[in-house]
């Protein structure tokens, strides 16, 4: 099979989807892989490390797009890259239709088979390709919460971690998966004061066990999240539905009721976002200001440290594109669950319940 690695366009994305270690293990089965110049930059990888691992280094993209029979991407085609996507062609990337009505009607019209990496589903129901940018977006969304609470930044003013005689920050964590625990996790780590809510029990109680002693675990109700909401510096929007539309937990006329100067750090934006006023930002222009609420809503964060993303992303996709390139497409979609939960589209229409769902919200 001939793959191809394209340079990332979207802003301030510095990701790469394939390291050149993946590229000499496919090579060494036979593929040929083309990589863009210049798509490894941003990772820590020149051309001459993929040429040496035995890619195909071509020129531009539109050449990688009009000869590989597989994309192997990291963010969704952007607007540019519609044109050059072709009908029967595997695009193996997140994709995030539930966000972009327009993203979804042009890969319709394409015909690709369109493979993300975001509901790809394990046999234990775990998603393992969107679990490493997961961790880093929860351990980032802290990181850049503590520093727009700053007074420079239009925040509030206040330290995370507090300092003897002072108190900390009051974190709030919307959602207990991979976000919201390592999000929990470093801002415990930094002295916060840390909410962490979640609607299963279940999972709240094997939290209780294993979280610091200053992370409390809430059940998520509408009231409990207003009653928390009113406490917090920082809110961390860490809610999750594969494939779906993110549900709206913040109401914009609860934006009211929070401290001036507060943040909120929206990491479902890629979904829509759990904060009625969230919209897409980029790392050159990270926030907005509704209702004296810093919103910051970076719809690629993991891409701004780009040497380790890729380096956690390549280390749970390479093993699957491997598997995509040696077999029949048609055959594992139908025969191996993890590439059927893959599946959002293929030959002009969606075959991805939550897409579809999504879809006809929005349409």
């Amino acid at each position: 099979m001939i793959l191809g690695v394209p340079r990332e366009i979207k802003s301030d994305e510095y990701r790469v989807a394939m390291l050149p270690a993946g590229v000499e293990s496919l090579v060494r089965e036979g593929h040929e892989v083309l990589v863009e110049r210049g798509a490894g930059v941003g990772s820590g990888f020149d051309d001459e490390h993929y040429a040496v691992a035995g890619a195909t280094l071509v020129e531009t993209a539109m050449e990688v797009y009009a000869t590989a029979e597989m994309i192997v991407k990291v963010k969704e085609p952007l607007a540019p890259e519609w044109p050059l996507l072709r009908r029967g062609q595997v695009v193996f990337t997140y994709f995030h239709f539930a966000a972009s009505e327009p993203l979804t009607e042009a890969c319709l019209e394409s015909g690709i088979t369109a493979m993300a990496y975001e509901t790809l589903t394990d046999a234990a129901g775990r998603l393992p390709l969107l679990t490493p940018m997961s961790e880093v977006a929860g351990r980032m969304a802290i990181q850049e919460g503590a520093k727009y609470l700053e007074g420079p930044m239009q925040g509030r003013g206040v330290l995370l971690g507090g300092v003897p005689g002072v108190d900390p920050a009051e974190v709030l964590v919307l959602g207990a998966g991979v976000v919201g625990t390592n999000a929990a996790k470093i801002a415990a780590g930094m002295g916060a004061c840390v909410t962490l809510m979640d609607t299963s029990l279940e999972r709240l109680r094997y939290l209780d066990d294993v979280m610091p002693r200053n992370v409390r675990l809430v059940f998520s109700d509408s009231t409990a999240i207003r009653k928390h909401v009113r406490r917090a510096d920082l809110v961390i929007g860490a809610v999750l539905v594969p494939g779906g539309r993110t549900p709206v937990l913040i109401r914009r006329e609860m934006l009211a009721t929070m401290k001036p100067g507060s943040v909120i750090v929206d990491v479902g934006v890629d979904q829509g976002g759990c904060i009625e006023t969230t919209r897409p930002t980029t790392h050159r222009a990270p926030t907005y200001i509704v209702d004296g609420v810093v919103h910051y809503c970076v719809a690629n964060m993991p891409g701004a440290v780009g040497r380790t993303s890729s380096r956690a992303l390549c280390n749970a996709t390479t093993p699957y594109v491997l598997k995509l390139a040696g077999g029949n497409i048609d055959e594992l979609i139908e025969h191996d669950h993890a590439f059927a939960t893959a599946l959002n589209m293929q030959d002009g229409r969606i075959t991805s319940p939550a897409v579809a769902e999504a879809y006809r919200e929005c349409a």
